[in-house]
Parts: C-alpha cells; structure tokens; sequence
C-alpha cells in the first residue's frame, strides 16, 4: 500500500483507531494483521518470504539467548545471517551475479550460460532483512534479550510503518516499545500528524513535481546537454530527498500517532560541510546499520591509515550494492568512500578547513559537498552506467551559448533549457516549493520539524498548517506515483 493513496487515507485512521479501541492485550494483534493487510497490497505472495525469515530468527534469537557455548553461538548467529542473505541473495543478486558470469564466460568463448530467475523484487526487502539481522546480532552481542512472544517479534519485523522502507530499526528502540501500553495522547497526535503533514508536503509537492523535470532528461539522456541536465541532476538530488524523508516523516508520524518512537532517518543533509557529515546526517538508520555491523568489526579508524582507508572503501561499496544489483550502484557507492578518504587525507594535511567559524567558508562547503553529492547521484538514477558516464560528460557542453539563448527572449528556447520542457508553471512553483524548504531547513536548528514547529507562537504555527494544506490540496501531484527506494 501506498502512502501516497487514497487506500492508505483510509486505513490508516481505521487502524488508529481500533488501536486505542481495543484492550492492551490485543493490540499486537491488530497491528500485526493490519501489516499483514498493508504489505500484501503490493504483492500477497511475497508475505511468504517474510514468515520464513520471521520463524528462522525468532527461534535463532532464543537459542542464542539459550547456548552457553560460545562457538555454537556463533553458529547459529551465522547460520541466522546466512538464511537472511541467502534469501536477499537469490532474490536480489541472483540474476546480476548470473548475468555478470555469462557475460565473462562469453567473452573466454566458453559454451553454456546459466539461465536467469523470472523473478520480482520483493519490496523492501533490503529494509526488513537488515533489521531482523540486527535482532539477533544484538541478542548475539548481549545486548538485547530474546522475544519469547512470537507475535511481537513479527511485529517487529513487519510494524506497517516502517515495514517497506525503513527506518532500519534496533530491537533495543522498538520491542519494548510493543510490549507497553499506549494511551492516547494529544502531544503524540499533534506531533504525529504534523510529521506526516510535512512528509506528504515533501512527497507530492516537491519530489513528485521535480520527477517531471528529472524524467524528461534522464529518459531521454541523448537529447539535452548543459544546462537541462545540471537542473535535471540537482532536482534528482532534491527530489530523491524529497521523495525518501517524506516517506520517513510519514512512517514516523503514523507510528507516534499510536505512541511508538521510531528513530530520525534524516536531518538536513545537504545543509553539511562535510562529506562526514553528510553521512551522519543522510539515511541515518542505514549508515548507522553499517557502522555498526560492519564498520566498527573491522576494526573502524582505530587501525592504520590504510586499513582505515580500506574498512571506509568497503562499507561504502557494500552500501552500494544494497541500494541495487547494478554496477550503477557500485559506482555511487565507490565515489562515496573515495570522497571520505580523500576528505580525510585532505584534514590532516590542511586542518585548517575544518573551520565552520566563517559564513562565507561554511556556504561554500555546503556548495562544494553538494555538487559532489549530485554527480554521485546521476550513477543513482541513470538507468544504465553508460547513460551516467553521458549524463556527466553532457553536463558541461554548450553553456555559454544555451545562457545566450536564455537570454534571447525566445520562448522555445527557455522552454527547452531553463524549463526543462515543462511548463513555466511547474519551474517557478518547483523553484517556490525548493525556497520554502530551504527557509524552513535553515530555521530548524538542531530541532525536528515537529519539535519546532510546535515552540511557534499560534498565529505562526496555523499559518505553516495552511499553507502545508493548501499547497498539498492545490498544487500536490497526485498520480500515486511509488516511493523511490520501495526498489531497494
């Protein structure tokens, strides 16, 4: 189901609802059937996946707990892991791994190919693997104990929220969270509902309107050069944002609407002078995930340079290759370990660029962070890495005479290079909608939205409600267009 959707307008009040209807004791259960209900929209079979992974990690988690020998410990952690990426790995690689080895058994000459699985991604699959890893890696750690109740575990796994994509949660936030007895609350509803307010503000009114502009370069990458595809590729930078925090801000309002916490996701990346900080600040379940599990394993900075160097490579080009089986992502996630490393280099060897004490300095950071992040993200959203490799050389041909001919008062001509072929409308509200948001992302500090919006003094605050109505209802986009990393 579709946060975007007119199925979700109504089961999501629904669901509410006859949470704070029924007994304590039977909650679990309505959540759970109504997850059920919500992932099956997508494709029913696939629940199948979900309950194979639900029973292998309950059990695994409560031997764990049980096993006093640590080598067998061990074994049924890796034998747990083992059954979650086996199933991401047949499911997801499978035919990029297969495609891959035909195409080097075709190049030695060699005869046979290994046929491809006509197959679907389950969605969200990456999403809910990771985190019944982090179940039993932390029951494994100690850190957590195991959940007897069968149907609060799967509760966990599958809590509708969060279930599609994220945010990546740890047992220790969320299971006891399931076992307490909410009570109704205004602070939560208000909170919530403004969350969800500004994730459906940033979905339908920002992502979905700069995809018009985006798909028209990207879909037909041999057609523009210069200008159309630099506004294509900062677009695609904010509308993926857009696209991936509002879904965030969604999951998290519906969720504390019920009472239940779920972690930030994201606080205004591109506003980061840093690459370092980019990554602390974007997808944070995921980039948590990884530091922990991986990073911080193999050992994280408190080795050598060059092992540190290699334990950065590594987890960037693993977060790769769990965004997508494509070289695509491969790439993306290789330049992202080659900017910390080289950021690195740079610091020790000239510390003084650490200084954010300058307006001036800190604006052009930002800048600087920004442009780099975006020509990683053309590997992210073109279809093949030769479109990429185009889209980047394209980027920079023919400006000077495409700002002549923006400039010669001839319609077509700002239409197909400003505009993007959209119409003026659509450029002068996406650039108004990016300006509000930029205002209102300057204005948070260090607060959430919700947080922040809620210390506003009355007239201020019913001001922002209406003008996040109103611009939704008037100039939303409303063509139940899905999540982008529903594919991940």
């Amino acid at each position: 189901m579709l946060f975007n959707s007119l199925e979700f307008a109504i089961f999501f009040p629904i669901v509410t609802l006859l949470f704070f209807i029924l007994p304590h004791k039977f909650r679990w259960l309505l959540l759970l059937f109504a997850s059920c209900f919500f992932y099956m929209f997508f494709k029913p079979i696939y629940i199948l996946i979900l309950i194979i992974t639900i029973i292998i990690d309950y059990y695994a988690g409560i031997w764990i707990e049980k096993t006093e020998d640590k080598r067998n410990r061990k074994r049924l952690l890796l034998l747990s892991i083992f059954a979650n990426v086996g199933i991401l790995v047949v499911f997801k690689y499978y035919n990029f791994l297969v495609d891959n080895f035909n195409i080097v058994m075709d190049t030695l000459h060699t005869t046979g190919k290994i046929p491809m699985l006509n197959i679907i991604l389950p969605i969200g699959l990456s999403f809910h693997t990771f985190q019944a890893m982090s179940y039993t890696i932390e029951v494994y750690r100690g850190n957590q104990k195991a959940e007897k109740h069968f149907g609060i575990y799967a509760l966990y796994v599958m809590f509708y929220p969060q279930l599609v994509a994220g945010p990546i949660e740890r047992p220790q936030n969320i299971l006891h969270q399931f076992h307490e007895e909410k009570k109704i609350k205004y602070e939560n509803l208000k909170s919530g509902l403004i969350l969800m307010a500004w994730g459906f503000f940033k979905k339908c009114v920002i992502a979905d309107r700069l995809a018009m502009f985006v798909s028209n370069v990207y879909g037909n990458v041999n057609e523009h050069h210069g200008i159309p595809v630099i506004i294509a590729t900062a677009f695609f930078a904010l509308q993926i944002f857009c696209d991936f925090s509002g879904y965030s801000y969604i999951a998290i309002g519906s969720a504390k609407c019920m009472g239940y916490d779920l972690m930030n996701n994201f606080d205004r990346p591109y506003l980061s002078t840093s690459f370092t900080e980019f990554w602390r600040r974007w997808h944070i379940s995921l980039s948590t995930w990884f530091r922990d599990y991986v990073y911080i394993p193999l050992g994280g900075n408190k080795v050598s340079k060059k092992r540190w160097y290699i334990n950065l490579m590594t987890v960037f080009m693993l977060s790769g290759i769990w965004h997508g089986a494509n070289w695509n992502f491969v790439i993306w996630g290789f330049l992202h370990g080659t900017y910390l490393v080289l950021e690195n280099i740079i610091l020790e060897k000239v510390p003084v660029i650490k200084n954010n004490a300058n307006s001036i300095v800190v604006f052009f950071k930002r800048i600087f962070v920004f442009v780099l992040v975006c020509y990683a993200w053309v590997f992210f959203r073109a279809q093949t890495t030769t479109d990429a490799f185009y889209i980047i050389k394209s980027s920079f041909l023919g400006i000077p005479q495409q700002i002549k001919d923006i400039f010669s008062n001839t319609l077509n001509a700002r239409l197909h290079i400003l505009y993007v072929n959209q119409s003026v409308f659509n450029f002068i509200m996406a650039i108004f909608f990016i300006a509000i948001l930029s205002i209102i992302h300057h204005n948070q500090k260090n607060k959430n939205f919700d947080q922040w919006l809620i210390s506003k003094k009355n007239t201020t605050r019913w001001l922002i409600y209406f003008f996040l109505v109103i611009s939704f209802v008037c100039f939303g986009v409303f063509n139940r267009t899905d999540f982008i990393y529903f594919q991940f």
